[in-house]
């Protein structure tokens, strides 16, 4: 079994100096923390891989094709492979649990 602390994953993303930390990698699928500060912008390109986030604390919008929508702690949002993307208009710190199927690179 793998099992994660939240404040764990949290503290080595930091101490790693990056917007994400990938944390599980299996052969049909990865997880990682995504976080962007408020007032930030978002560099993500499209992936080749579906993906789904789920966010875990903070408030943003999301922009996915020509769909925008507001999400918070506890939404839900899946992006199918090579659509563009992006988080805007972050409005307090976001931090996200992403699920890539197949895993990413």
């Amino acid at each position: 079994m793998k099992a994660f602390r939240l404040d764990e994953l949290e503290a080595e993303r930091a101490a790693n100096d990056g917007a994400y930390l990938q944390f599980v990698r299996e052969r049909n699928m990865s997880v990682g923390l995504y976080a962007l500060d408020a007032g930030h912008s978002d560099p993500q390109q499209p992936h080749r891989q579906d993906e789904v986030y789920f966010v875990v604390s903070g408030r943003a919008s999301i922009t996915v094709g020509e769909e925008t929508t507001t999400v918070a702690r506890g939404s839900v949002v899946y992006v199918p492979a090579g659509v563009p993307h992006k988080f805007h208009h972050i409005s307090e710190d976001l931090r996200v649990m992403v699920v890539f199927s197949p895993p990413e690179g």
